[in-house]
C-alpha cells in the first residue's frame, strides 16, 4: 500500500513539473525571506550589487516573479541574490554545462527536481540563518546544567543500591523541569533551520548521485562530511516534531520527554549543537550554494524554455558601448523589439509620453543586468564589456523624511555624478532628468550632469522632453526618438526607436482629439508658435 502511495505521489509530481517545464510559478512570494540570503550576504567580492533604487526602476520583485522557475525555497533565495549581484569575472561555465546536460536528459532532470523539491517548504528559507546570522550564546549558567546533570546520573545509579534517596531525584525532577523549559525557547528559534539543514545533507547526497557534470560536487563533499558528523546532535531539534496521535508513539516520547527532563540533557547537546555549528558556518554555506547553484541552474532553463525568443550575451572586456539586436521587455506582452549600437556613445531619447522611451530603457537595463549575472538577454543578439548599472527612473517623495521629489533626485543622481570617476565602467538610466525643478535650471543643471557621467568609458540612456539638449549634447550622444502619428482624430504608436531629432510635435494635437475647448487648443497653439519663433530668432543671433 505504502509502494503504491509513493509511486503514485512521485508520477503526480513528475506531471506537475513536465506541465510547469517553461511556465511562471503561481505561488505566492514571501519576500521579507527570499530576501535574506541577498541583504546578509558578504557581497564585498562583487563588482556590483544592485542598489534599491534599481530594484525599484526595474520592476524587480515583478521580475523575478516571472523569472523564478526554482524547484526549492533554498534555490528561490539563491536566485534571488545571483540576478543582482555581478561579479567581477562573470564564469557561466558550469552552469551552461548543467543547463545543457539537463535540457538533454529530461529523467535526469526530473529526478534533480524530485530531490530539489524535498526543500520546497517556507520552513526551507531558514537554513540561510545558520550561516548569516549571529547564533544564540550558551546561558552562563550551563556548568550549573551539567553539575545537575550528572548530580542526577548518580542519584539514578545510587537508587540501585539504596532505592529510599528516590525522593531527591523527585526533587532535583522540579529544579530540572524549569532549567528544561527555560531552554525551550532555544530549540524553538532553530526549529526550521536546523532539520532542514539536515535535509539538506541527504538530499545533496542524492544528487552526487545523479552525476551531474559539474566541478562544483568535488568541493562540497569535504563539507558535506563535516555537517554529517553532527547528524545525532542536530537530532534534538526534530525529536519532538515527530510525534503524532498514534498513543504507543505518544507514550514513547512522554517516556523520552521525562529522561531529557530529568537528566538536563536538551541544553546541554543543544548548546554542544550550536557550538559545532558555529564552527562550520561556512561548510553550511557551501552546502546552500552548492544546492542552489543547481536549482538555478535549472529554473534558468526553464526561463530560456518559455521565452519567444533570447540569447547568450557576449561579453567582451573593451568592447565599444552596447549592441543588440531584437531587444525586448520579457513582462510586457506583444513587445515591439529594438536594435541599436551605440558604438561607445551616449543615447539621448526624446518622443512623447506613451510613446515607449521609458519601456525601452527598462528593457536595455534589465537585459544588460541578466546577462551579466544569469547569462541571459531578451533579445537575439546582446553585446556589451562588464559594467555597473545606476539607474533613476522611478522616483517619488520620501514624506515620512520631509523629502521633496526634486531632492531625493538630487540625492539619486549626485551618487551616479561620484559612481562615474570610479574608473570602472558603467551603464546610467534615466528618465525625464530634473523633471522636479523649473525649465531653465532643468536643462542647465542636465546638460552639465550629462556631459560629466558620460566620460570614462560610461554609457547614457537619458529620455526627455526637453528638445534643447538635443542641441547641447549632440557631440557626446546620439540622438534617438520614438514617435506617434495621429490618423482620423486616433493616436498611434509604433514603439519602434528612430534615429536622429524628433521633429513632430503632437502634444496639442492630442488635447484637440480629446474635446478640449476650441478657445484653449487656440490659444496653446498661438503661445507654442510664439516660443518657437522666439527661439529660432535666438539661434540666428547666436
Amino acid at each position: 500500500m505504502r509502494g503504491q502511495m509513493f509511486w503514485n505521489n512521485r508520477r503526480k509530481l513528475f506531471e506537475k513539473l513536465k506541465s510547469s517545464w517553461g511556465k511562471p510559478k503561481s505561488d505566492e512570494f514571501d519576500f521579507n525571506l527570499i530576501e535574506h540570503y541577498y541583504r546578509k550576504k558578504d557581497q564585498s567580492a562583487a563588482l556590483q550589487v544592485i542598489s534599491n533604487q534599481t530594484i525599484n526602476d526595474l520592476d524587480f520583485y515583478n521580475l523575478f516573479k516571472f523569472a523564478d522557475r526554482t524547484s526549492s525555497k533554498i534555490g528561490q533565495q539563491y536566485l534571488f541574490n545571483k540576478m543582482l549581484s555581478i561579479d567581477k569575472v562573470p564564469d557561466f561555465d558550469d552552469q551552461e554545462k548543467l543547463i545543457e546536460f539537463l535540457t538533454e536528459n529530461e529523467q535526469t532532470r526530473f529526478e534533480v527536481q524530485r530531490i530539489l523539491y524535498k526543500l520546497n517548504d517556507s520552513k526551507s528559507l531558514h537554513v540561510s540563518w545558520l550561516f548569516l546570522e549571529d547564533f544564540v550564546e550558551a546561558p552562563k549558567y550551563l556548568p550549573l546544567i551539567k553539575v545537575l546533570s550528572i548530580f542526577s546520573l548518580s542519584i539514578a545509579i545510587a537508587m540501585l543500591l539504596t532505592p529510599k534517596i528516590w525522593v531527591i531525584l523527585i526533587g532535583l525532577f522540579a529544579i530540572n523541569i524549569f532549567l528544561h523549559s527555560s531552554n525551550k525557547k532555544n530549540i524553538e528559534m532553530y526549529s526550521d533551520s536546523i532539520p532542514r539543514l539536515s535535509l539538506l545533507c541527504r538530499c545533496i547526497r542524492n544528487l552526487l548521485k545523479t552525476n551531474l557534470p559539474t566541478t562544483l560536487g568535488n568541493t562540497v563533499v569535504p563539507s558535506l562530511e563535516s555537517i554529517e558528523k553532527l547528524n545525532s546532535r542536530m537530532s534534538i531539534f526534530t525529536l519532538e516534531s515527530r510525534q503524532n496521535a498514534d498513543p504507543l508513539t505518544t507514550l514513547f516520547y512522554t517516556l523520552i520527554e521525562y529522561i531529557k527532563i530529568q537528566f538536563l540533557l536538551e541544553p546541554i547537546i543543544v548548546f554542544s549543537a550550536l557550538k559545532n555549528l558555529r564552527e562550520k558556518r561556512k561548510d553550511i554555506q557551501k552546502l546552500y550554494e552548492f544546492f542552489g547553484e543547481i536549482d538555478s541552474a535549472i529554473s534558468i532553463a526553464s526561463l530560456r524554455h518559455g521565452l519567444k525568443f533570447y540569447c547568450i550575451p557576449r561579453i567582451k572586456k573593451g568592447h565599444e558601448g552596447i549592441t543588440f539586436s531584437d531587444l525586448y521587455h520579457p513582462l510586457v506582452q506583444d513587445c515591439v523589439s529594438n536594435s541599436m549600437d551605440t558604438k561607445g556613445k551616449s543615447i539621448l531619447l526624446t518622443g512623447s509620453n506613451m510613446s515607449g522611451k521609458t519601456t525601452f530603457i527598462r528593457s536595455l537595463s534589465i537585459s544588460t543586468l541578466f546577462a551579466q549575472t544569469i547569462n541571459t538577454c531578451f533579445a537575439s543578439d546582446f553585446q556589451l564589456s562588464p559594467m555597473r548599472i545606476y539607474s533613476a527612473i522611478r522616483i517619488s517623495d520620501d514624506v515620512l523624511s520631509g523629502k521633496s521629489y526634486y531632492f531625493e533626485e538630487v540625492l539619486t543622481i549626485n551618487e551616479m555624478v561620484k559612481e562615474s570617476q570610479t574608473g570602472s565602467r558603467a551603464l546610467f538610466l534615466l528618465d525625464e532628468i530634473f523633471k522636479g525643478t523649473n525649465t531653465i535650471e532643468r536643462i542647465a543643471a542636465g546638460k552639465a550632469v550629462l556631459s560629466y557621467i558620460c566620460t570614462n568609458g560610461n554609457i547614457v540612456f537619458v529620455s526627455t522632453h526637453d528638445i534643447e539638449l538635443t542641441g547641447l549634447l549632440n557631440s557626446a550622444y546620439d540622438l534617438y526618438h520614438f514617435t506617434e502619428v495621429v490618423v482620423d482624430g486616433t493616436v498611434h504608436f509604433d514603439y519602434k526607436l528612430k534615429s536622429g531629432e524628433l521633429k513632430t510635435r503632437n502634444a496639442i494635437k492630442i488635447l484637440e482629439i480629446n474635446g478640449y475647448p476650441k478657445e484653449l487648443i487656440e490659444e496653446a497653439k498661438e503661445i507654442s508658435n510664439q516660443i518657437v519663433g522666439y527661439d529660432m530668432k535666438k539661434q540666428k543671433q547666436a
